[in-house]
């Protein structure tokens, strides 16, 4: 396989108020390693309803998960630690 995905899986389901479609990144897919065809990596399993749709690579979509990730992690850092005991609270 080689290291960047030549397409990105995402489960997709339309919405019922707006009609808009809904998705969700869930894995890649990769050449295949014996000839033709796609070898595919799901991180997550879409839900009853939803299906796995198979897109190009777009760098905007990179941007956006890494923003969200970075997000994420800032507000992972600045909420005060919740592993104190019953000890702590008496």
């Amino acid at each position: 396989m080689t290291n960047d995905p030549v397409l990105i899986a995402y489960a997709a389901k339309r919405s019922r108020t707006s009609r808009k479609v809904q998705y969700e990144r869930i894995g890649r897919a990769y050449p295949h390693n014996a000839g033709e065809g796609l070898t595919v990596i799901l991180d997550a399993m879409p839900l009853k309803g939803w299906h796995i749709v198979l897109l190009e690579l777009f760098e905007d979509d990179d941007r956006r998960l890494l923003a969200e990730a970075r997000r994420y992690e800032r507000a992972r850092e600045a909420k005060p630690s919740q592993k104190t005991g019953m000890k702590d609270k008496l």
